[in-house]
């Protein structure tokens, strides 16, 4: 048995993929970033962790509220800053988010844990992006709240590159980047068992686009093959862009105040 599961990181710009599994994408801008809808698609073999049917050979669960570095993320809310409350602790960002109907400004980063039902091998095949409705965001449907508080250490996970200028996007394994911890890259196939999961980091980003979108995770086991949907409880992820918007950061005892265009993280020291 492995001491420690592998984390994959793959890198998914939305703006640049089509819509691939709806009809054509709405004309306009959203009125609300709390808007979600899910649009009509053809739903593969499974959708949601906790619904994968019996007969597929593995489960899965997801975490779509990851901050860089544990430290570092942007939520789109359609509420004045006098409104909102001061950020969460990451454990709590799922809660808070949803109680400000918040969607993820620029980058939605996404943990999936995958793990067999039995001793038996399934093999992790491919992860197909989805982008089922693509909208051009309004500058009135909110402000940009950053929920940065000064960053950590930095983790070294397993890299991913993604060119989505291509007519089909592939995840292409790539080596770590840090000098004084090499990495190794390892790409799909993986290999799940109930003793051996994995770990999948998924970093979505959108600079010109409000993207509604799920994954497809392909597998095979024991001659049989499938396809399992990981999505957000049912529904596509959303991801907007933060460009144009107001931009605020809380700090105390003053608040939630503006980001200046020259502000400088590593100036301030959080």
């Amino acid at each position: 048995m492995r001491a420690m599961t592998l984390a994959a990181l793959i890198v998914v710009a939305l703006a640049g993929l089509t819509a691939s599994a709806a009809g054509p994408p709405a004309d306009g801008g959203e009125s609300s970033p709390s808007a979600r809808t899910t649009p009509n698609v053809s739903a593969p073999a499974a959708r949601g962790g906790d619904t994968v049917p019996a007969s597929a050979p593995l489960t899965w669960t997801a975490d779509s509220h990851l901050w860089q570095l544990e430290c570092d993320h942007d939520y789109v809310i359609a509420k004045p800053p006098q409104e909102v409350p001061p950020p969460p602790t990451p454990a709590d960002a799922e809660v808070w988010a949803t109680s400000q109907q918040a969607v993820h400004g620029r980058t939605t980063n996404l943990r999936i844990s995958v793990q067999g039902r039995g001793s038996a091998a399934v093999v992790l095949e491919a992860l197909h992006v989805r982008v089922v409705n693509r909208t051009t965001p309004s500058v009135r449907r909110g402000i940009a709240y950053s929920m940065y508080e000064g960053c950590g250490a930095i983790l070294i996970p397993r890299y991913f590159s993604v060119n989505l200028d291509a007519h089909r996007p592939l995840a292409r394994s790539m080596p770590g980047n840090d000098p004084g911890r090499p990495v190794t890259a390892v790409d799909f196939p993986y290999q799940v068992s109930l003793r051996e999961p994995e770990v999948l980091l998924v970093s979505a980003r959108t600079e010109s686009c409000t993207c509604d979108w799920y994954l497809d995770l392909d597998w095979s086991s024991q001659g049989r093959t499938g396809t399992v949907r990981i999505d957000d409880h049912g529904r596509p992820f959303r991801t907007t862009s933060v460009k144009g918007l107001p931009h605020y950061w809380y700090r105390n005892p003053r608040g939630w105040i503006p980001m200046t265009p020259t502000y400088d993280k590593a100036e301030t020291g959080g």
